[in-house]
């Protein structure tokens, strides 16, 4: 199982750059619920980060993190200022599960339900507020790259 605990002392309150790019919800139908710009956390220490000391987050805005294979996923809010709705999702890019509205600052473990190779961070409520739910897919594009 992998866990990804933000254990990072005396790192930047600052993030770092990286790639960025568009990420829609789709419905069952097809049909695109809501598009959103992502940062992508696609290696390890970028993943560690994710959105620590962050203390703004719009409703157009969010992570994606990209793991290397499907796995049983777990990520804590520790250092995470700003509540969280924590998307899950498979290989397939069907979401898994939601936790949403997550705990500021809490380290209890959020965990994935099944197998997940991605996880969405947005903005608490953002779920409930545009109907995201485990009926949703995800599909990403990125618009720049990190070099």
């Amino acid at each position: 199982m992998f866990i990804a605990l933000i254990l990072l002392q005396g790192c930047s309150d600052e993030p770092e750059e990286l790639a960025v790019g568009q990420l829609d919800f789709v419905s069952e139908n097809g049909e695109i619920i809501r598009t959103i710009e992502v940062e992508f956390a696609e290696d390890e220490q970028s993943r560690a980060q994710g959105l620590m000391h962050r203390r703004q987050l719009s409703l157009s805005q969010g992570m994606l993190f990209v793991f290397p294979a499907p796995d049983s996923l777990s990520f804590w809010m520790a250092n995470t200022p700003l509540p969280l709705d924590i998307i899950f999702v498979g290989a397939d890019s069907g979401i898994v599960n939601i936790a949403k509205k997550t705990t500021p600052l809490s380290r209890e473990f959020i965990r994935s339900t099944d197998l997940a190779q991605y996880v969405v961070e947005v903005r608490g409520g953002f779920s409930d507020r545009f109907g995201i739910d485990t009926s949703t897919q995800i599909r990403w594009r990125k618009t720049s790259d990190v070099q």
